[in-house]
């Protein structure tokens, strides 16, 4: 591995960050392709980002800037992407620009260059399951269906067995889950792995996809109201408010710390046996929401109740957490970081940082549009 060259998109950012000092460590050399967004980095520059890697300011929707940057790298990480479920219904054409146009950008750079790469990886989403899997003790495992406008109206937040109406309970979601996309974020991130999956079986170089799930710790955007969860309820008691919780709390996620996903994504690179596949890479434990913002808050001395708005937003899912089972067999990944050693970690970086909570005008202005009801 010491010697090659690769090429990170959105290098810059919170995964792409943390891959590259990896990357480094193991002697390789690597380029960050990054635009820098105001919204995800603020207006400085970085700090976090090592000295050693070769910076590239640019956009993924410019193609000929990407042919230009592709050229002699061995390895792509292709992490790039507008990210936000909420954000992107209403900015519809600016996450399909960037994720989707962006990754046919990326992959036609590739070709044009002729570049002869050894290697493609790319950042899918867990988003892209709709809802997770679930178990009816007369029907056995089912997928139903997205929860409907009336239903949700209702505030009837679980979901029923598509076949015989009961109640069902979540499991673990495995890769082969119909996909069932409820956003056009989850829409543009279906579009990139299939996209890299399809052009890496059509001219023969390796593709594999990995389907991350709820992603926290250092480097993450505090200011960004579209981030990740705990990013978000950080921000919002570091400023002194509630962490602003949807439905009723109880919605389970799986939780996987940075340092997890670099390891998957330092796997994925070395295993010949994965590639053509979608992985989800993930902690394979179920937490609830309502638990995160209480056990974030603890440890940050902030005694603030958590605000249970009732509310719903449009795209939200109910349960989804990952079978890693694939992953564990042909990567041998498995998670390293608990959740209480994570979050000990990341209070420890919140006590150096700053956040602007923005959280309400997103809020407020998903409620102009209709999302949040």
């Amino acid at each position: 591995m010491a010697g090659k060259k690769i090429l990170i998109t959105g290098g810059a950012g919170f995964v792409g960050s943390h891959t590259a000092d990896r990357l480094l460590k193991l002697g390789c050399e690597v380029r960050v392709y990054d635009s820098l967004r105001e919204q995800v980095h603020g207006v400085q520059f970085p700090s976090y980002l090592a000295k050693e890697v070769e910076f590239i300011r640019g956009d993924m929707r410019n193609l000929s800037h990407l042919t230009r940057v592709v050229r002699d790298v061995e390895v792509i990480y292709h992490l790039a992407a507008a990210v936000g479920v909420g954000q992107s219904m209403y900015r519809i054409a600016d996450y399909t620009a960037t994720n989707t146009l962006g990754t046919a950008n990326l992959l036609q750079a590739v070709l044009d260059s002729r570049v002869e790469l050894e290697k493609i990886i790319v950042a899918s989403s867990m988003s892209i399951y709709g809802e997770g899997e679930y178990s009816c003790s007369d029907c056995g495992e089912v997928a139903p269906a997205m929860r409907s406008a009336g239903q949700l109206q209702k505030k009837k937040w679980e979901l029923s067995c598509p076949q015989c109406g009961q109640s069902v309970s979540p499991i673990p979601t495995r890769e082969s889950k119909p996909l069932n996309c409820s956003s056009i974020y989850a829409l543009s991130k279906k579009d990139q792995e299939e996209m890299v999956l399809l052009f890496g079986r059509t001219y023969d170089i390796p593709a594999v996809a990995l389907r991350y799930f709820n992603i926290y710790g250092t480097r993450q955007a505090l200011s960004n109201p579209y981030t990740g969860v705990v990013a978000i309820f950080a921000s919002r008691l570091m400023n002194g408010n509630p962490p602003v919780v949807f439905e009723d709390g109880s919605q389970l996620r799986d939780f996987v710390s940075v340092h997890d996903i670099v390891e998957a994504n330092i796997l994925a690179m070395d295993h010949p046996e994965a590639h053509g596949m979608a992985l989800n890479i993930g902690s394979g434990q179920p937490i609830s929401i309502r638990e995160i913002a209480t056990e974030l808050a603890n440890p940050l001395g902030v005694q603030i109740p958590i605000e249970i708005t009732g509310k719903y937003r449009a795209g939200d899912i109910r349960h989804c957490f990952a079978d890693i089972s694939r992953a564990a067999r042909v990567l041998g990944y498995q998670p390293k970081v608990k959740f209480s050693a994570g979050l000990k970690e990341l209070v420890s970086w919140l006590q150096s940082q700053s956040a602007k909570d923005r959280v309400a005008d997103a809020i407020e202005t998903l409620e102009g549009r209709g999302l949040v009801a």
